[in-house]
């Protein structure tokens, strides 16, 4: 069928049927022992505080909300948000019951929330698979308080990913974490300080504050 949808919304539209098709067997095949290990050794470097309201932007099936909430405790707030509606409905299973989680779905291009609503933006995994990241990176901004913190955070290195999705499939094959110079430059234009970057082998943490 012919595409009659503008090249940019066609690749997220594209993007967006393949994370809910993968969304049922996602847990199974990468959230395992390794990764639980490197979320504990990682979620610490984010230097996170009790009763922080922190937003995780593409939080899909939910792998990080757990360790966002023993750090930020009961008095915390952990709101997960996904475009992708089948994995927002296997993070609402896992997160039933708790009372300082909140989760829905929500693009991070167009996030509904008022400004200034969140101490922390954490997005894990999802930096990559952005379609538009300066936009994505605005709306973060608008969002978190003066001098909040945004975390942008991979299991893998930015070469490593490239190098992972060279083998992928064409929905998610061309995307990838932009090098240290090009990311400085967004987070710039974008009202943010970057802070920290680390990029080496099976870690990525890039940690930037607003600063406009």
């Amino acid at each position: 069928m012919e595409n009659i949808l503008e090249p940019q919304i066609f690749r997220e539209e594209t993007r967006k049927a393949f994370f809910n098709q993968a969304a049922s067997n996602w847990d199974n095949r990468f959230c395992n022992g390794n990764l639980e290990s490197h979320l504990e050794r990682l979620v610490p470097q984010f230097e996170l505080r009790r009763g922080e309201k922190i937003l995780d932007v593409g939080t899909g099936t939910g792998v990080l909300i757990p360790h966002l909430l023993k750090a930020s405790g009961p008095s915390g707030l952990v709101v997960g948000m996904d475009y992708a509606e089948k994995m927002l409905q296997i993070c609402n299973q896992k997160c039933q019951g708790l009372k300082n989680v909140m989760v829905g779905v929500q693009a991070v291009e167009r996030l509904a929330f008022l400004s200034e609503s969140f101490d922390v933006v954490t997005c894990f995994g999802l930096f990559p698979h952005l379609e538009n990241k300066r936009k994505a990176l605005q709306e973060m901004n608008r969002v978190l308080r003066q001098y909040g913190k945004l975390i942008i955070a991979h299991a893998l290195s930015s070469t490593e990913i490239e190098k992972h999705h060279q083998n992928a499939p064409p929905a998610v094959a061309r995307d990838i974490l932009p090098k240290k110079e090009n990311m400085r430059h967004l987070l710039r234009d974008a009202g943010f300080s970057l802070k920290n970057l680390k990029d080496e082998p099976r870690c990525y943490l890039c940690v930037a504050v607003k600063s406009l």
